[in-house]
C-alpha cells in the first residue's frame, strides 16, 4: 500500500482520484439506461419481461413476476436458524435508532389569531432496490426498510433480480420478510428502476426508490430524479481512518481491507501522524493479504484507491479528513472523542479500538445508507426524514392580516405582481 507524506499536493492529488470514482463520470452508459426506461414507460411489462429474459436469462411473466408467500417461506427453510436470530436483533437495533428520529407534527398559535404549523406525515409508498447473486446483502435490506416502517409507510415494494432458475437469494427474501417488505418483485437493474418509478401492469409506481446497485442502476435512479424521489446516487464504498501514535496497527489494517473488500473501485485511506504507525499497518495489510478470501478484489482496490499519509500534526491530518469527507471514518487516537469534535464531514463516525466499521454495517443501528464521493460536506446518511413529507399549515384571522396587509401588497407591489397584492387588498375594502 502506498505511503504518502501528506502536502498540499498530495491532498489534492487524492480529491481528484476519488472523484473518478463518482457514478456521475460513466456518461458513456446514460444512452443504454435511457433506452430501456423510454422502452419500459412505453412497453411496460412486456418490455420488463424482455429485459429479464436478456440480462438474467429468466424468463417471467405477469403470473411469476411477484414473489409468493410460499418462496419466502422456502427462504426460511433454506438460511442457518442462527442467522435468521442475528438478522431479528439487528432489525430491532436499528429500529430503535430510528425511533429516536421520528418527529411530530407542530401548531404554533399567537393571541392576534394567527395559526402556523408543519404537518409530518409519511409517504405513501416505497420502493426498495435490492442487487442480487454475490452482490446480495441482506444487511442493506433491514437498513433501507426499516427506516420506512418507522416513518410510517404502509407500502413497500422491493425489487431484485432473479437467477436463471428464477429463484431470488433466500438472505434477501427473509430479510424482507423481518424487516417489513410489503410486497416484491423478481426484476433487476435499470429497468427495476424505471418500473418502479413509472408503473407497469405489474408493478406499482412509488413514491421515492432507495437502495444501492451498479453503475446501471445508479444512472437509472439519476435519470428518473424528478418523476420519483431517490435516496442518493451511491458510489463506491470508503472507509479513511484517522490515527496517531496509540492506534493498534493490526485493527486499522484490518478496517481498511473490510472496505477494500467490496470491490475494484472501492477507496481505503489512512491518515496519521505517526511514520511508525504508517509503517506498521503497511506490514499488517501485506499479512492479511495472504489469508483473505477476496485478496484479488482487495489489491486491485488498494492499487487504485488505496492510500497511507503521513501527517506533520493532528490538524493538518483532520483537515485533510474534512476535505474528503468519507463515507465512514474511523478515529483511533489519543482522545477520540476530542478529535470528533472538529469534524465536519463524515458519513458516519467510528470511535475508537473497538469500534470497527462492520459494527456499522451490521448490528450497531445507526443507518449504513451514507453519502460517498465526497458528499457528505451536504449530504446526510438515509434516515426516518427520507420516508416523510412534510407540509406547512398556515391561519390568520381578519385582525392577524389586517395588522401586515400593508407589508404585504407592499412587497407584491415591489416584485409587479399586482393580482398578489389585489388579493390581500380586497379583504380590506
Amino acid at each position: 500500500m502506498r505511503t504518502l507524506k501528506l502536502t498540499e499536493e498530495t491532498k489534492t492529488s487524492l480529491l481528484g482520484n476519488l472523484l473518478n470514482r463518482n457514478p456521475g463520470s460513466y456518461t458513456e452508459y446514460e444512452n443504454t439506461v435511457n433506452e430501456i426506461i423510454n422502452d419500459i414507460r412505453k412497453n411496460k411489462d412486456k418490455a420488463l419481461f424482455d429485459y429479464t429474459l436478456k440480462f438474467d436469462k429468466c424468463q417471467l411473466d405477469a403470473g411469476s413476476v411477484k414473489i409468493s408467500r410460499q418462496e419466502i417461506e422456502e427462504a426460511y427453510k433454506a438460511l442457518d436458524p442462527e442467522f435468521i436470530e442475528v438478522m431479528k436483533r439487528s432489525a430491532e437495533n436499528i429500529r430503535v435508532f430510528h425511533e429516536k428520529q421520528k418527529r411530530n407534527t407542530w401548531i404554533d398559535t399567537k393571541e392576534d389569531g394567527s395559526i402556523l404549523g408543519q404537518r409530518i406525515l409519511p409517504i405513501e409508498i416505497s420502493g426498495v432496490y435490492v442487487p442480487g447473486g454475490k452482490a446480495a446483502y441482506p444487511s442493506s435490506v433491514l437498513m433501507n426498510v426499516v427506516p420506512a416502517k418507522v416513518a410510517g409507510v404502509e407500502r413497500i415494494v422491493m425489487c431484485t433480480p432473479p437467477g436463471k432458475d428464477g429463484k431470488v437469494n433466500p438472505g434477501t427474501l427473509v430479510a424482507a420478510d423481518i424487516a417489513g417488505v410489503t410486497e416484491s418483485y423478481k426484476v433487476g437493474g435499470a429497468q427495476a428502476i424505471a418500473a418502479m418509478a413509472f408503473g407497469t401492469e405489474s408493478i406499482p409506481k412509488v413514491d421515492k426508490i432507495t437502495g444501492p446497485g451498479n453503475i446501471f442502476v445508479a444512472l437509472a435512479k439519476k435519470a428518473c430524479f424528478g418523476h420519483v424521489s431517490i435516496d442518493s446516487i451511491a458510489g463506491p464504498s470508503e472507509i479513511l481512518v484517522l490515527a496517531d501514535e496509540t492506534a493498534n496497527p493490526r485493527f486499522v489494517a484490518a478496517d481498511l481491507l473490510s472496505q477494500a473488500e467490496h470491490d475494484e473501485m472501492a477507496s481505503a485511506i489512512l491518515i496519521t501522524t505517526s511514520q511508525d504507525i504508517a509503517d506498521k499497518v503497511s506490514e499488517e495489510i501485506d499479512g492479511f493479504l495472504k489469508t483473505l478470501s477476496r485478496a484479488d478484489i482487495i489489491k486491485k482496490s488498494l492499487d487504485n484507491y488505496g492510500y497511507i499519509f503521513v501527517a506533520g500534526n493532528m490538524e493538518d491530518a483532520i483537515e485533510a479528513a474534512n476535505a474528503v469527507a468519507s463515507e465512514h471514518l474511523e478515529i483511533i487516537t489519543k482522545h477520540p472523542y476530542e478529535t470528533m469534535t472538529k469534524i465536519k464531514n463524515a458519513g458516519a463516525i467510528f470511535l475508537g479500538d473497538y469500534s470497527s466499521e462492520p459494527l456499522g454495517d451490521y448490528f450497531a443501528g445507526p443507518n449504513h445508507i451514507l453519502p460517498t464521493n465526497r458528499t457528505a460536506r451536504f449530504f446526510s446518511p438515509l434516515s426516518v426524514d427520507d420516508f416523510v413529507k412534510k407540509t406547512s399549515i398556515i391561519s390568520y384571522s381578519q385582525q392577524a392580516l389586517l395588522n401586515v396587509h400593508k407589508d404585504i401588497e407592499l412587497f407584491a407591489a415591489q416584485e409587479g405582481l399586482t393580482a398578489h397584492a389585489n388579493s390581500i387588498a380586497v379583504r380590506f375594502e
